[in-house]
């Protein structure tokens, strides 16, 4: 009888210990290592309050970018407001944003600053950006591979997470239910990351 004990016993710690090494794996899952895709490249544009924009304000931040334009009458509105919803998840971290045009002619700075407000974008933390085509064009095709700034206004969906690095490490279909939340819990990972010197 003492045997059997010992026995069941032995089984229960051994089950109990397999279940917790199992949720403790799964747990570890949840904070997935993110890959690195491409490096984004300095470059220059122009801000919402007609300032010159230079890419090197980014540097040793974690941002989320996407590209839209400001009369949009599809998915613009929807990813703004996304947008708005990682500024406001993130506040009180250095985490930036920038929503960079796809029509560069319709959408000035006063155009953009509008926009802005409307959105609730923070000074300092969510950039408007326009400027020259090819700039847009090579960071929009070339860089983020989304698409191409070519006149037709046709563009991704997708928001870009980039890391302290200028490392790419994540794209999110806005239309999918889970991908703010997704974009909110990468950045927050990647916070902890420091900075390669």
């Amino acid at each position: 009888m003492d045997s059997w004990r010992w026995t069941a016993s032995r089984i229960s710690l051994v089950s109990a210990a397999a279940v917790a090494f199992a949720v403790g794996g799964l747990a570890g899952c949840a904070a997935r290592a993110l890959p690195s895709y491409d490096t984004v490249p300095e470059f220059t544009l122009t801000d919402q309050t007609g300032a010159k924009f230079d890419s090197s304000v980014l540097r040793g931040h974690v941002w989320v970018a996407d590209f839209m334009f400001t009369n949009c009458p599809g998915p613009c509105p929807r990813m703004s407001h996304q947008m708005s919803q990682v500024q406001d998840a993130l506040a009180g971290t250095d985490a930036r944003m920038i929503s960079l045009t796809v029509d560069p002619e319709h959408d000035t700075p006063p155009v953009l600053a509008k926009y802005a407000t409307y959105y609730s974008a923070k000074p300092g933390v969510w950039f408007f950006l326009t400027g020259a085509v090819p700039t847009l064009e090579q960071l929009d095709k070339d860089v983020f591979h989304l698409g191409d700034v070519d006149g037709s206004l046709y563009h991704s969906t997708r928001f870009v997470l980039v890391d302290r690095n200028s490392q790419v490490r994540g794209y999110y279909e806005t239309s999918e239910d889970d991908a703010i939340k997704r974009v909110i819990a990468d950045a927050k990972v990647l916070l902890k990351e420091k900075p390669i010197s």
